[in-house]
């Protein structure tokens, strides 16, 4: 018995410390289980608020904005950007479209604070219950997740909860911080419509070519309804699916009292009409393509000074180009090279050239195998073998070498404004090579006016006579004996004459025979706008030192400009998305030669188009306002050049080729064959269309510059330029000096 007492005492401890160890496991797995959630929550809350904007953010939201180039006219003639998206105000917006968007995607958007929990939770139902999709985001979650990209990487189910509570905290604030006018604007400024269109002035400007404030209320359903999806309600694509989404916008605006039925029943009959060609080219305007390349390459070496993104930050860049005159040069060009291009073809044989051909064959060739990964000798020979077979690859090549290519640019002879630029044959790029700023040619006789500048300055004029005879200079392997274009010969000649005909002979004497320094050459190229280094030597009388045609054209430009000197200037000012004025720009601007000196050598080239080489741009192309100008052409056809000035406006053409190997066959490559043409025609059409004001090339008003009377007999026989006499055997040269 007693030892069965001892048994039950020593049970009950026992049943009791094994209630206590359950109780405590109990509650060790609840706080294990609190701690759990508690550090979750923790950590679950400090993931998401680490991810929100800040408050700088949420003020000052970053919307990557197309940067727009307008020109001198008012016209958009280009843009930069990522994302092509241009900014307007809600104003500028139809109130229609405001109201489609409210009537699909958001109804109670007057009346939420940017989350719309009834809406949330009777999604949810539907779509646990129903197994549908239904969204229940509202215009201000969908903003702030446009605006701030909540992306967590993968999308997985803690993503999704994770990135749909950072739009809802977001949305409160962006509420907290913005009018609801101002949260519709936003919205509609950075939603994405499909066609690489941000925005919907974008959206309106490449689907439709107008304005968001042009819209039709039609139009601005269709826009509503690609932001459920650009793909599946794409127009051009997908064009019935678009018709019932937009219809099915419209139905929403009936619904909610935007709409009668009568005008529903009227508007969803109306076809939708596209601009195709923008919708093409993702709106890429062709204008001026070389000119604004040449305005972006100018942006881009300014954005560290300015602190700017071209590409993101929305600027507005004014330029000086006229669109009206960058037509006219288009049209010039094109229609001069296309049917010169067919007189070229007609003698261009690469039968005779055989071995160039064969050199560009293989070049293109091995840029073809450098595609080829770890390439072999066999599939070296291989793709050698096929393609040098190839009568299609073979033309293609043949074709891109014997392309004339042209460079043209037009600048305001009195302030030095680009106010056209033609840098290429493919107008509907831009981004390839220009032939105005990039390439430097030699510019042939289209350099003797800088030249002829300098022998003004040194004290000659017009009627001074120089010999036109062969001469050798130097000895042995550097002796130079230069000759006529067409290899005639003669007397003494009068410098306005050897102008006007060109006369290689003379513009060399005036280097040889000590007239004109080669130093003060260099200078005054320098001054009145060469920036290219010049080769010094005697030859540069000819034009052998390569120049581009920006730097020649505002050569004459500062001969029509009474010696004043303007660098060329695209921009003339940028301002940043809000309209704050970033900077101003105007030319540097010099005196680079006397009055009277430039008015006398303008008066020399006035000879060459009255009577001269460039006499085609009175008796061919009919252009008869007061005119400038020289032509140049360079050895064997190689190059081809007009350049010349009126009062307002100054030109210079090269024609030409890429590979300087390819020539022009024959005289009609001559500068005033093959250039002047373009530069006549663009001249004659802009006075006539633009109806410019008649201007003439006016003397200084020092009576520096005088008319005197040169007895011929004096000049040519004595060769004595400083005798002249109104009593003449022979006659009376009339001609002015300084």
């Amino acid at each position: 018995m007693p030892k069965s007492k001892s048994s039950n005492s020593n049970n009950t401890p026992l049943k009791k410390n094994k209630k206590l160890d359950k109780k405590k496991l109990k509650w060790s797995i609840i706080s294990f289980i609190v701690i759990v959630f508690v550090l979750g929550g923790f950590f679950f809350f400090d993931h998401v608020f680490s991810g929100l904007p800040s408050l700088e953010q949420l003020e000052n939201p970053k919307q990557s904005l197309a940067s727009n180039v307008f020109s001198d006219d008012g016209e958009l003639i280009g843009q930069f950007f990522n994302e092509n998206r241009v900014e307007v105000n809600l104003d500028s917006i139809p109130k229609y479209l405001i109201n489609a968007l409210i009537a699909t995607e958001d109804r109670d958007f007057y009346d939420h604070w940017g989350v719309d929990v009834e809406r949330f939770i009777k999604a949810m139902i539907k779509n646990v219950l129903f197994f549908s999709r239904e969204g229940a985001s509202t215009i201000t979650q969908q903003l702030a997740k446009n605006l701030y990209e909540f992306k967590v990487g993968r999308e997985s189910y803690f993503a999704t909860v994770v990135r749909k509570v950072r739009e809802w905290i977001t949305a409160i604030q962006i509420e907290k911080s913005y009018t609801k006018q101002e949260i519709l604007a936003m919205y509609l400024n950075e939603s994405y419509f499909g066609k690489r269109a941000y925005g919907i002035e974008s959206a309106a400007h490449i689907y439709f070519n107008k304005k968001a404030s042009e819209l039709t209320l039609p139009e601005s359903a269709l826009f509503i309804g690609l932001l459920k999806s650009s793909k599946y309600y794409d127009p051009v694509n997908y064009y019935n699916s678009a018709v019932t989404r937009r219809n099915l916008v419209m139905y929403n605006m009936v619904d909610v009292g935007f709409l009668s039925k009568e005008e529903f029943e009227r508007y969803k009959q109306e076809p939708i009409r596209l601009s195709m060609e923008n919708i093409s080219s993702g709106f890429k305007i062709n204008t001026a393509p070389y000119f604004v390349e040449h305005v972006r390459r100018q942006l881009e070496s300014m954005s560290e000074k300015y602190d700017f993104n071209l590409h993101e930050d929305g600027l507005t860049i004014y330029t000086t180009i006229d669109t009206r005159m960058q037509r006219i040069a288009n049209r010039a060009t094109k229609e001069h090279l296309d049917e010169f291009q067919k007189q070229f073809d007609k003698f261009w044989k690469w039968s005779k050239n055989r071995p160039l051909l064969n050199e560009l064959l293989d070049k293109a060739i091995s840029k073809r195998i450098e595609f080829i990964s770890a390439p072999t000798s066999e599939a070296k020979k291989e793709v050698y073998d096929r393609l040098i077979d190839n009568v299609a690859f073979v033309d293609s090549i043949q074709k891109i070498a014997e392309t004339i290519e042209v460079g043209f640019v037009v600048l305001n002879t009195k302030n030095g404004d680009i106010k056209a630029m033609v840098g290429g044959r493919d107008l509907n790029n831009g981004l390839g090579y220009n032939h105005v700023t990039q390439m430097k040619r030699q510019p042939g006789s289209a350099f003797k006016p800088i030249i002829y500048t300098v022998a003004l300055d040194n004290g000659l004029y017009p009627a001074y006579p120089l010999l036109n005879q062969p001469f050798i200079y130097g000895e042995g392997e550097n002796a130079w004996s230069p000759s006529n274009f067409d290899n005639s010969t003669g007397g003494f000649t009068p410098l306005r004459d050897a102008l006007k005909e060109s006369l290689n002979l003379i513009s060399a004497r005036l280097i040889i025979e000590g007239y004109v320094e080669l130093w003060k050459v260099g200078v005054f190229a320098s001054k009145m706008g060469i920036k290219s280094r010049l080769n010094l030597v005697p030859s540069i009388s000819l034009g052998t030192s390569e120049v581009n045609p920006l730097e020649l054209v505002s050569v004459y430009a500062t001969l029509g400009n009474h010696g004043i000197y303007n660098e060329p200037i695209a921009i003339r000012k940028i301002e940043d998305k809000d309209g704050i004025l970033i900077d101003v720009f105007s030319p540097e601007s010099r005196e680079a030669i006397e009055e009277e000196t430039a008015y006398i050598m303008t008066n020399m080239l006035q000879t060459v188009i009255d009577e001269g080489t460039g006499v085609r741009t009175r008796s061919i192309h009919h252009f008869m306002r007061p005119a400038a100008g020289k032509t140049g052409t360079t050895q064997d056809y190689g190059d081809a050049w007009f350049v010349g000035f009126t009062p307002q406006l100054a030109g210079a053409v090269w024609v030409g080729f890429d590979d300087r190997r390819i020539s022009f066959t024959g005289s009609y490559g001559q500068g005033a064959k093959a250039a002047n043409p373009i530069w006549s025609n663009f001249m004659r059409e802009v006075y006539d269309s633009l109806d410019l004001p008649l201007e003439y090339f006016e003397p200084p008003a020092n009576d520096n510059v005088v008319t005197v009377n040169f007895c011929k007999e004096t000049i040519f026989e004595l060769g004595d330029p400083k005798l002249y006499s109104n009593d003449c055997t022979s006659g009376i040269l009339r001609d002015i000096i300084k």
